[in-house]
């Protein structure tokens, strides 16, 4: 059962807002790591594959290498400097995130989380990871998406507002509904839960003006669907990486089917912030060599996924991860 809102008032960590304000630099990174489960069978969630008896043979062995690889890829993500926010996805549960960041290369970065416990029927979820030294939350709750009474299920969205590098900003992680079942068929599902960010958005405008927006997550939508294209024009906000950036690309998107890369896992940014030339911006996918493999079947390469269908694969995810920089730039007379 996901928790009621939950004011983060870490009186504890305000000395890090002056350490923040003496780098006017991160990084963003979110993805979609393709079902890191334990192995422990939850009776509430239907997670019997991932058991060891289970259709997927979990185990032990492959739960921590993947996690190890989860984490040498957010290592490895942004050069000699690992991201300062991680939006994650396809995440179990509070056990697996502690795992990640207190067990693995991860551990000397000082990275906490902030993750709700939801009731999605398969147990996953969406968090943040965020590096206690450069980011400071102040409030946090999860958007429920649901709809019980018309028997609309669906994952939660997290929001999260806080303080990094000077900048009050307002972060929304989303996993909109798949494609199962087409496209076209599943369309309806991701509109209603576009219309329920939109909701959250406009509460957060009602409040602050010219909000610093960042809206992240696996959409399962490309930046061209109507769906999206509706979403961005009414909460004011954009991309700076599109399709058309990394159309003549060896890597054309974040994910691969049936041969045919497609962006859906997204990073926007109020318009306002994103266009402000006050601040340098970069957004690219993360296409590091280990996370890929060739496609034999329709040429070129693909994500190295951790499973194909039930067979097991070895792979880190079906998903690359994708990435924001932001700096602050000086006064034009500093």
């Amino acid at each position: 059962m996901c928790q009621t809102i939950t004011l983060i008032l870490l009186l504890s960590t305000c000395p890090l807002l002056s350490q923040s304000n003496n780098d006017n630099s991160y990084s963003v990174l979110f993805y979609n790591v393709e079902n890191l489960f334990d192995c422990k069978n939850d009776s509430l969630k239907n997670d019997e594959e991932f058991l060891y008896n289970g259709d997927k043979r979990w185990s032990h062995n492959r739960m921590y290498k993947k996690l190890t690889d989860v984490s040498k890829t957010i290592l490895a993500s942004n050069g000699w400097n690992a991201p300062a926010l991680i939006g994650l996805c396809e995440i179990e549960n509070e056990w697996v995130i502690k795992q990640l960041i207190y067990n693995t290369g991860l551990s000397s970065l000082k990275y906490n989380y902030i993750h709700f416990e939801c009731d999605d029927h398969r147990g996953i979820d969406v968090a943040l990871l965020f590096k206690r030294e450069v980011f400071t939350p102040l409030l946090s709750a999860p958007i429920k998406l649901s709809e019980p009474g018309s028997e609309f299920f669906t994952r939660d969205a997290l929001y999260v507002k806080g303080v990094i590098a000077t900048d009050t900003i307002h972060l929304v992680i989303n996993h909109w509904p798949s494609k199962r079942g087409g496209s076209l068929q599943s369309t309806h599902k991701r509109t209603r839960v576009a219309q329920g960010i939109t909701a959250h958005i406009d509460s957060i405008k009602q409040i602050e003006t010219n909000p610093k927006l960042m809206i992240i997550g696996d959409f399962n939508a490309e930046y061209t669907s109507d769906v999206l294209q509706s979403f961005i024009t009414k909460n004011d906000i954009e991309s700076q990486l599109k399709p058309n950036d990394i159309s003549n690309h060896r890597i054309g998107g974040s994910y691969k089917y049936q041969g045919q890369w497609s962006l859906i896992d997204h990073i926007f940014l109020s318009k306002n912030w994103l266009e402000n030339r006050n601040y340098n911006i970069s957004h690219r996918i993360v296409s590091l060599p280990f996370l890929l493999e060739d496609d034999l079947t329709f040429s070129g390469v693909k994500p190295y996924r951790t499973y194909v269908g039930p067979r097991y694969n070895g792979g880190v995810s079906d998903h690359l991860p994708v990435l924001l920089n932001i700096k602050r730039l000086p006064p034009p007379n500093h």
